[in-house]
């Protein structure tokens, strides 16, 4: 009997032996495949991250084109140049491929040539992305007041008297905007108008800091801009789109313009720095890594980077 027992003992030790083991082993193995599937997934990344980067440096070299052919009325198949509207390109490389946009900064608002004449486009983008008329006069009141150099405040706009009665004070700035994130610091404004949020879509991609411009230059445009622009219809800006598609560099329009809308547009010519997008995609998967920069393009085949960030999340 005492035999028995100690058969018994021995045999529920050995069973809990194995359990420990089979535990250790499972854990083990679980923990090998986590890593493995992790070292994986940075390294797809990784590649995607590699393509994204290539898709810049493509984009600077066809605005090196393009400007090689600027004022050019035709050119061969083989010799079609990119446009800087947003229309995406894919190119295969590797063993993904990229998907590029290009965007001309003239074709958006620049906050820093905002004028009370000009400002009724920045105020109809605002009212089309969902801010109500008051609160949009307010807002480019205060965008005009903030940059001005003088403490004179517009109807609806704030001088340093109202930034520093906040509970955290600060004053206006009085001088030209360095970037579009500072428009946060404009009374009126907020993340959900500026970068989108609670079922609104957020303004920031159609303004700029850099195209040096009062006018929009309609050959780049984005159709948010366009139908912002006093006297477009949706009908004219489907038209402008299209006859923009086939025409050549240096090419016109060919379009009519109402003459209440001239004096708030131009086309052709253009702004020397360009916002280039680019997502890197391996094989035929859509988890892509993307990447915004804008790019000055400069004299003597040079450029320089004015922005750029990765990732960045594009609306593809």
């Amino acid at each position: 009997m005492k035999k028995d027992c100690q058969e018994g003992i021995i045999l529920i030790i050995v069973l809990w032996v194995l359990t420990v083991l089979m535990v250790i082993v499972l854990s083990f193995s679980v923990m090998t495949r986590s890593e493995t599937y992790a070292t994986l997934a940075f390294r797809d990344g990784q590649e995607r991250k590699f393509i994204a980067e290539a898709g810049i440096e493509r984009g600077i070299v066809e605005l090196f084109y393009k400007n090689v052919y600027r004022g050019q009325a035709m050119l061969e198949e083989d010799k079609k140049v990119w446009r800087t509207d947003g229309t995406p390109y894919s190119i295969p490389f590797a063993n993904g491929y990229f998907t590029i946009r290009i965007y001309d900064e003239s074709g958006k608002v620049d906050i820093n040539n905002l004028s009370d004449l000009s400002g009724i486009i920045l105020k109809n983008l605002l009212i089309n992305s969902g801010v109500i008329d008051q609160e949009a006069s307010a807002i480019v009141d205060s965008i005009l007041d903030w940059k001005d150099a003088d403490d004179f405040r517009r109807l609806n706009g704030a001088e340093s008297d109202y930034y520093m009665s906040l509970p955290k004070p600060y004053k206006a700035k009085n001088a030209r905007f360095d970037t579009l994130e500072e428009l946060l610091l404009v009374k009126g404004l907020n993340s959900d108008i500026l970068f989108g949020g609670n079922g609104r879509k957020g303004i920031i991609d159609f303004l700029t800091v850099h195209s040096n411009s009062r006018v929009i230059n309609i050959i780049s445009a984005p159709r948010e801009v366009l139908i912002a622009v006093p006297g477009f219809t949706p009908e004219l800006v489907d038209e402008i789109i299209s006859k923009r598609e086939e025409m050549p560099p240096g090419g016109s329009l060919g379009v009519t313009i109402p003459p209440e809308s001239s004096k708030f547009i131009t086309q052709g010519g253009g702004s020397n720095v360009h916002t280039i997008e680019s997502a890197g995609y391996k094989g035929e998967g859509k988890p892509h890594f993307a990447i915004r920069a804008k790019i000055a393009i400069e004299g003597n085949n040079k450029y320089r980077y004015v922005y750029y960030k990765s990732p960045v999340y594009l609306k593809q």
